[in-house]
C-alpha cells in the first residue's frame, strides 16, 4: 500500500501525491554505509604495525578521577621516525596516567618518561604476530562487507515495499544506484585491508 503525502494549495483546497521514496532510500543507505566503513577504519587503527603511527594509540582510553578520556584528548602524539613516538599530555601531572592507559593496552608498548613526555619504541613484529595480525584484518573486512550487504538489503527491501508507489523502470533505476553505492564501500574496504595487511608485513 503506497502512503500518499497530502499538501495545502494556496486556495485551500488539498493536494495528495506520492513521495519520492528514492532519496531517502539512498541516503539511509549511504549513511549506513559510511558507518561501516568509520567502524573498519577505527578497527585497523587499533592493530599495531612494525612502523609508528600517531593514529595507532586513538582507540587508549585514559582515566584519571575516574573520568575515562580518549588519549587524542589529553595528549599530543606525535613519530619521531619510523620506531619511535613521542606521547605529550597537556597537562604535565597526567604523564603517569597516559603511561599506564598505554602500556595496559594490547599493543604491547612499554614507554619510558624523558620529562613532561613519553617515548615508546615500536618492537618489530614476530611472523606470528604478523599472522595473527592478518587474520583479525580479513575478520573486520568481512564483518565490514556483512555491515555493507545488509545495508544494501534493507535499501532494496524498503524498494521492494514501495513498489506500489514508484514505476518498474524507477525502482529498477533505483537499485542499480544501490548496487553501484554497495560496490564503492565494498571496494573501499577491501582496499584499506590490503593496505593494512602491507603496513603488517612491510610487503
Amino acid at each position: 500500500m503506497c502512503s500518499l503525502a497530502t499538501l495545502l494549495k494556496d486556495d485551500g483546497g488539498i493536494i495528495q501525491v506520492v513521495p519520492d521514496v528514492g532519496p531517502g532510500v539512498k541516503a539511509t543507505a549511504l549513511s549506513q554505509m559510511e558507518a561501516a566503513i568509520v567502524s573498519l577504519s577505527r578497527e585497523l587503527n587499533k592493530l599495531r604495525t612494525g612502523r609508528a603511527s600517531a593514529g595507532m594509540l586513538d582507540h587508549i582510553i585514559t582515566e584519571a578521577n575516574g573520568v575515562r578520556t580518549p588519549l587524542s584528548r589529553v595528549a599530543v602524539v606525535s613519530v619521531l621516525d619510523s620506531q619511535t613516538l613521542s606521547v605529550t599530555p597537556y597537562d604535565p601531572n597526567a604523564l603517569k596516567e597516559v603511561e599506564r592507559a598505554i602500556i595496559s593496552s594490547p599493543l604491547g608498548l612499554n614507554p619510558t618518561a624523558d620529562g613532561q613526555r613519553l617515548i615508546a619504541s615500536i618492537p618489530p613484529l614476530t611472523k606470528e604476530h604478523m599472522q595473527a595480525m592478518c587474520k583479525v584484518v580479513a575478520k573486520a573486512s568481512e564483518d565490514v562487507k556483512l555491515s555493507i550487504r545488509r545495508a544494501r538489503h534493507n535499501a532494496l527491501d524498503t524498494i521492494k515495499k514501495a513498489a506500489s508507489c514508484i514505476s518498474k523502470d524507477d525502482a529498477k533505476k533505483l537499485e542499480k544506484e544501490v548496487d553501484d553505492m554497495t560496490k564503492k564501500f565494498v571496494k573501499s574496504a577491501d582496499d584499506m585491508c590490503k593496505e593494512k595487511e602491507k603496513e603488517i608485513t612491510g610487503s
